[in-house]
């Protein structure tokens, strides 16, 4: 995936949670634009492990293994 495709998600007004589906078959929900940060060859996401919003730890995923962005909310990409 390319980097500007996230920088589009996470920048978007209003902002709109979101899930990243990886090949490997994991996935990863963003559900505040701070709580992921870019490289131009990985996205970092924080996860947490109860509902406050503060990471506990982060993840690293590469680029290239992201194969979607979906809306967590259920709508449709572009919608």
């Amino acid at each position: 995936m390319r980097m500007q495709d996230l920088q589009e998600a996470l920048r978007k007004q209003p902002f709109e949670p979101f899930r990243i589906q990886l090949s490997n078959g994991q996935s990863h929900s963003v559900r505040h634009p701070e709580s992921a940060g870019l490289t131009r060859s990985s996205v970092f996401v924080g996860l947490t492990s109860d509902d406050d919003e503060v990471p506990d730890r982060m993840v690293q995923c590469d680029l290239l293994q992201v194969v979607a962005v979906e809306p967590i909310n259920g709508k449709q990409a572009g919608t």
